[in-house]
């Protein structure tokens, strides 16, 4: 087998009772990297450590991460002027929280036939909460849902970031009605 030293330096091709006794020797593990290579490889390590460190990076990893919650708002096409206020409300709260929002239009009987009036209403709440996200995916019609998912735009602490330009609306939805 070839032996990689506790430093990463290459010991050279050796047989495996006198790995095993350097590694004794040097109080460390003997440890298989490569199993598959011809001759498979090992190394001279803590495997405690090794395994510790590695605990340590992935809960780092984790902490960075982004949660990202997705909030539902449902609406009917003919929703009156006060609950609309009342919902798009809602929606600004949910993005200057930092939550997608999933926006879903609920269309019952013959409002199923007029797809245009769930166009209409999304497109007018996107342009009214413009400032605070964008159109993350364009409405899509879904059996008797219409839905469509808006994003906040980025915060200051991630402006490194590139932030994405709000998507058209898709009229080839109402065209198919």
């Amino acid at each position: 087998m070839r032996l990689v030293g506790p430093a990463g330096e290459q010991v050279g091709i050796v047989r495996i009772d006198d790995a095993l006794r350097l590694a004794q020797e040097a109080d460390l593990d003997l440890v298989e990297v490569a199993p598959m290579a011809k001759p498979p490889v090992c190394k001279l390590m803590d495997y405690g450590k090794y395994k510790y460190e590695a605990a340590v990076k992935l809960r780092e990893s984790r902490k960075n991460q982004a949660h990202t919650v997705i909030k539902e708002m449902k609406l009917r096409p003919k929703i009156d002027q006060h609950d609309y206020d009342t919902k798009k409300g809602h929606v600004v709260r949910f993005l200057k929280a930092g939550d997608k929002v999933k926006i879903t239009i609920m269309f019952r009987g013959r409002e199923q036939s007029r797809p245009e009036l769930g166009l209409r209403l999304l497109a007018k709440l996107a342009e009214d909460v413009e400032d605070l996200g964008f159109v993350e995916a364009t409405p899509k019609q879904d059996g008797r849902n219409m839905i469509m998912v808006l994003a906040p735009h980025r915060t200051k602490s991630s402006q490194g970031k590139v932030v994405a330009a709000p998507e058209e609306f898709d009229e080839s939805i109402a065209a198919e009605a």
